[in-house]
């Protein structure tokens, strides 16, 4: 069958992947690279942007020749990415005027500060869904244009802002667009996403030129034709949208209160909540979940910072491991953690706590404690912040949602599977495909070429692999529970203003 094939795109946090999927949602071939992380000061995170680009070029073209298809019959390509994380190019050669400020960098918390006492947040949130955190992209390309001294020539035109599709949109297909999706744009603390406009308000308040901004199109669209330099022909760049608003489409969690949770650097939680903005009283975002013909669907978001990245912390500068996959063998050979807790706050804790100036903690150690305890507590940790925002999603709608649907890296781990589905109390069910991030954006491309007639017809793709189901009483979920909140209260308010 032509045109029979769809590329994703997955442009990460700590790397750049290329899937290739048949229209039945199959993996032909996937090719991944990593990129290296900056961190100019203590809570600082960057990204070379040449770094972004040529490893997601290198990716797409390793990828394509690994599973051998025919350039001719890719029908199209879609791009997701890292969200928040901010690019500020020259509009002539693209060049960027500096390192990409990464989403988990907490340099702008001072203009977040300034943001509250000014008594902005109220406005921020009804606007945007948003809690004013240095999360988003707003402040931090306010903290460019301040530190680079920009505002003229921003003024001027001659710069584009950008999230990482933006940005990847601009340099890879034809005739450089400026564009973002309405997922993406949702991310800024600039954009509305009642009206689905950039926000004169919401720039005011950053003194934002809105010569930078890009358009804001819908989340499957062809936005131009792949450069042919690239892979050697034109191919419809048809769908653009934030990785966990992809990641909620390839989970087909279509019907309102369905939840998905996302376990990739850090962990994101979904509900589809439809064509209402639910208002959030227990510290979660409302957010896009994607927009499709103009027509808005919203989600309500929890955001967990560390979730694998915890993992990698306990590889890289722990030394504990050599991989991650040598966790789950690790956890399981004590039966518990033998009362250790790790909070691993290391940028600060997002939803439901939202404190900017927490940091990692390890309590409850003892002259016994050893390296196997700590491993398990760094897993358990990322099922307890999940189950954090589980709950305040369950609050928020007034009931608990009877399963949660899982993807992500670190969902290939059994033992946090299970443990997750124990501290929760419902099902999780995993998938065949877990890099449903990528194929969602595949699904939302070939929905923007017309290769779908609807969403429906592409959830057919989508197949459930594997269900894990709670064996823990109540009483020692509750247990577990007031031990983590105990743990969590003693990492909170770490760092001074």
């Amino acid at each position: 069958m032509p045109h029979s094939i769809l590329v994703a795109l997955d442009q990460g946090t700590t790397s750049s992947r290329a899937v290739v999927f048949d229209t039945e949602g199959r993996v032909l071939a996937s090719h991944s690279i990593e990129f290296k992380q900056h961190y100019p000061q203590p809570g600082w995170v960057e990204h070379d942007p040449e770094d972004i680009l040529s490893s997601q070029i290198a990716a797409l073209q390793a990828a394509v020749k690994l599973s051998g298809v025919d350039v001719g019959d890719i029908a199209a390509i879609g791009i997701t990415n890292q969200r928040e994380t901010t690019l500020l190019w020259d509009k002539d050669t693209g060049a960027c005027v500096h390192n990409a400020i990464v989403w988990q960098c907490r340099r702008t918390a001072p203009y977040v500060e300034r943001l509250i006492a000014d008594g902005r947040a109220e406005m921020i949130r009804q606007k945007t869904g948003l809690v004013p955190d240095a999360y988003f992209s707003g402040t931090k390309l306010a903290w460019l244009l301040d530190t680079l001294r920009l505002r003229e020539r921003a003024a001027r035109g001659e710069l584009c802002f950008g999230t990482v599709d933006s940005f990847l949109a601009w340099h890879l297909v034809e005739g450089r667009p400026h564009v973002t999706d309405a997922t993406n744009a949702g991310r800024t603390m600039l954009f509305n996403i009642h009206t689905q406009q950039w926000d004169d308000d919401l720039l005011s308040m950053l003194d934002i030129p809105r010569t930078l901004l890009p358009d804001v199109v819908d989340t499957a669209q062809i936005i131009g034709d792949l450069r042919t330099d690239i892979l050697g022909r034109p191919i419809p760049v048809a769908a653009l949208a934030g990785d966990q608003h992809a990641s909620l489409f390839g989970q087909a969690c279509f019907e309102k209160g369905m939840v998905k949770n996302t376990y990739g650097t850090g962990c994101f939680m979904l509900m589809n909540t439809g064509d209402v903005a639910a208002e959030s009283h227990n510290g979660l975002l409302t957010t896009m979940a994607w927009r499709l013909d103009g027509q808005p669907t919203y989600a309500l978001e929890g955001s967990v910072f560390m979730g694998g990245a915890t993992v990698q912390w306990l590889r890289d500068e722990m030394k504990m491991i050599n991989s991650s996959a040598e966790t789950e063998q690790i956890a399981q050979s004590v039966p518990d953690t033998a009362g250790v807790f790790l909070v691993p706050a290391f940028t600060g804790l997002g939803a439901p706590y939202w404190d900017m100036y927490s940091r990692g903690t390890i309590v409850g150690m003892t002259r016994g404690t050893g390296r196997a305890h700590i491993v398990r507590a760094a897993l358990e940790a990322i099922a307890y912040q999940s189950a954090d925002l589980f709950n305040a999603m369950a609050a928020d709608c007034g009931s608990r949602p009877p399963r949660m649907q899982v993807d992500g890296g670190a969902s290939a781990n059994g033992f946090l599977m299970q443990f997750q589905s124990d501290i929760l109390g419902v099902p999780v069910i995993r998938p065949v495909v877990l890099e449903t991030t990528a194929l969602g954006v595949a699904l939302l491309a070939g929905l923007g070429v017309g290769l779908y007639g609807s969403k429906e017809e592409a959830a057919h793709m989508v197949k459930p692999d594997l269900t894990f189901t709670p064996n823990m009483s109540e009483y020692h979920r509750g247990l577990a529970m007031y031990g983590w909140h105990r743990a969590v209260e003693r990492a909170k308010g770490w760092v001074e203003p």
